[in-house]
């Protein structure tokens, strides 16, 4: 309240005498930008930005490791990993395959495609294959016993 006994008036978010909102300060010294790459999240190349800031996902550069042998049905395939957070029971990543076919069995995940193109055969349940690309949102329970194969590199956003 004011003097008056008025509420204060705010700012005008549109129109003449509109505002931005404020901006953070410099990182480091006068007129300082904040970094174009994120720091490294977790291994070798992985990358997320700091709390507050954006990146997209296909700035994120993830180090590929090749497979255990006894998952791999055809091709080389390799697979990377980035855990975004991992607070509680619960863990945010990203995680992304090179083309090839590969058996898993799967933990309790929920994940949205960002990029590539993959099928996901179930052994364990028998269900219906699916076609999976960007925007797909799938859900998997654990102990689903699945064949992978991916056609382009896929990656997705997982919550596990």
């Amino acid at each position: 309240m004011t003097a008056a006994g008025t509420a204060p008036v705010p700012e005008p978010v549109e129109g003449p005498g509109a505002r931005l909102p404020s901006v953070p300060e410099p990182v480091e010294g006068p007129g300082a930008r904040l970094p174009s790459v994120p720091e490294p999240v977790e291994g070798p190349g992985a990358r997320l930005p700091a709390a507050g800031r954006s990146v997209t996902d296909a700035d994120l550069v993830l180090t590929h490791e090749p497979l255990p042998a006894a998952e791999v049905v055809a091709g080389a395939p390799t697979t990377a990993i980035a855990v975004l957070d991992g607070t509680g029971d619960r863990e945010v990543g990203i995680w992304e395959m090179t083309p090839g076919t590969a058996t898993d069995t799967e933990a309790d995940e929920l994940f949205v495609v960002l990029s590539g193109r993959a099928t996901i055969a179930f052994e364990d349940p028998a269900l219906a294959d699916l076609e999976i690309g960007p925007g797909s949102v799938v859900r998997l329970a654990e102990g689903m016993r699945t064949t992978w194969t991916v056609t382009e590199t896929l990656r997705k956003v997982y919550i596990a």
